[in-house]
């Protein structure tokens, strides 16, 4: 792995997880006091370190701080613990764990908490958005997958893409069958589509996306707002494919950014 350029600037965490013991590292990165907190979240087959060089920038332009949490790890067959990471309750409670810690020991604004990611973190937003719809002021979900079966599907028979539904074997103990659709099902956004509809979130999802189909962002926008048609859960169709465009995600925090008494913006 390459050393990401701006590691130095970032320091390493380690929290005891509410649920097993076990201890789980995080990069943090402290900006103005009283400000936001931004939590990044990894890619599929990423890690702590993956977003390092692209979001810290991105944070630091707002003065905001940064957490980047590994809740176990990337979805890879080749993570010895596959079965803990795509949003297991013990990656979920990880993220909340380490957000905690980092409202307990700096001086962080903790009525603004903003959480996203890009591809497999836009997966994992949404299931953040789910877990706890209220914890975070606003959440920015780009490109992701949003009912993991589906994608198993899409995958399966792609001579590109095959590596994947492999990945998502490990991760869920199989290939879908009734002996695993409850897993596949548990780490799928779509699951919790009633919960985030407490939620703000944004989700953006390309048009000539090759890697994710952009219907996946359209399911969960459908399924929520059957539940809720007033739900504040955006759904933006963007000319372009896997990415993830950060001028967005700054305009839609700034938008539902509330300072706290006697901080400026």
């Amino acid at each position: 792995m390459t050393k990401p350029k701006h590691l130095d600037r970032m320091t390493e965490l380690h929290v005891t997880s509410t649920l097993d013991g076990s201890s789980e590292p995080s990069l943090f990165c402290m900006g103005g006091e009283g400000k936001p907190l931004i939590v990044g979240l990894h890619p599929w087959s990423g890690d702590r370190f993956n977003q390092v060089d692209n979001l810290l920038p991105f944070a630091e332009k707002l003065g905001w701080s940064l957490l980047l949490p590994e809740f176990r790890g990337p979805n890879l067959r080749t993570n010895p613990r596959a079965a803990e990471a795509c949003g297991s309750r013990l990656a979920k409670q990880d993220i909340i764990d380490a957000v905690d810690y980092v409202k307990a020991n700096y001086p962080v604004d903790g009525g603004n908490i903003f959480i996203m990611g890009v591809s497999g973190g836009g997966h994992m937003a949404l299931l953040m958005a789910g877990y706890a719809p209220t914890y975070w002021r606003a959440v920015a979900s780009f490109v992701p997958l949003t009912s993991v079966e589906t994608w198993y599907h899409e995958k399966k028979d792609n001579p590109v893409g095959g590596s994947y539904a492999l990945d998502m074997e490990a991760c869920c103990g199989g290939e879908p069958s009734p002996v695993t659709y409850d897993e596949y099902k548990y780490r799928s956004p779509l699951t919790y589509a009633a919960e985030i509809a407490r939620s703000e979130t944004s989700i953006w999802s390309g048009v000539y996306d090759p890697s994710i189909p952009c219907h996946h962002g359209w399911d969960i926008y459908e399924a929520v707002h059957k539940i809720d048609p007033k739900a504040r859960v955006f759904l933006h169709m963007f000319d372009g494919g896997h990415e993830m465009p950060l001028d967005e995600a700054e305009r839609w925090f700034l938008s539902r950014y509330r300072p706290a008494a006697g901080v400026s913006g």
